[in-house]
């Protein structure tokens, strides 16, 4: 595990090397979760099994054992902070897969180009908001902002509804509710078949 500084206090890194890595793919956590959530581990899982190193980010709020999210900024700026510290030293010359589960996909979707991802991989995105009076906006701008391969892992009853594919966006519905706990195989097997196919060499 390591201890990264962040312009809103420590974040924490933990790291599951691949013997020899051809990428990693980082991931954060949900908005009330944290990194031992059961997709975010399936999705690890997945990453070593095709030869990419992992690391999972925990936000400075989580380390300070606070339950409620950061402003989108602070977010923002907490997981940039990682992603570079990681980029100039653990993982670097790798290709990195930039992920996360709900809030930390939208993370990474708004991060995506600034740190120049190889790819996205979105585990159950948060759409729209459900169960609100009146129609909440859609987050579906974040998705199509992204510029690299992405692949959303969405439960097929998630609440905050179902992303369409797009261009350079794979969707895979699987068993569940969003949070993705009724079928780990499939979303590791998600993960896997996408990961096998992307090109990580450039």
């Amino acid at each position: 595990m390591l201890e990264v500084e962040t312009p809103h206090g420590p974040a924490h890194a933990h790291l599951r090397p691949a013997a020899s890595p051809l990428g990693a793919l980082v991931l954060g956590h949900g908005a009330g979760g944290g990194i031992g959530a059961g997709d975010i581990v399936a999705a690890a899982d997945a990453a070593l099994a095709e030869g990419l190193s992992a690391a999972l980010v925990e936000q400075p709020y989580r380390v300070a054992g606070r339950r409620s999210p950061a402003p989108a900024k602070q977010l923002d700026a907490a997981w940039t902070a990682v992603v570079e510290h990681l980029r100039a030293n653990e993982l670097a010359g790798l290709p990195l897969v930039l992920g996360g589960r709900s809030l930390g996909a939208r993370v990474a979707c708004r991060t995506s180009k600034d740190l120049g991802a190889a790819a996205v991989l979105c585990l159950a995105f948060p759409l729209q908001p459900p169960r609100r009076s009146k129609p909440a906006e859609s987050r579906l701008p974040e998705l199509d902002a992204v510029e690299v391969p992405m692949l959303v892992v969405q439960g097929e009853r998630d609440p905050f509804g179902m992303p369409p594919e797009g261009p350079r966006r794979t969707v895979a519905s699987v068993a569940g509710d969003h949070g993705l706990k009724a079928d780990l195989e499939a979303v590791g097997a998600a993960v896997r078949a996408w990961l096998a196919l992307l090109d990580l060499k450039h």
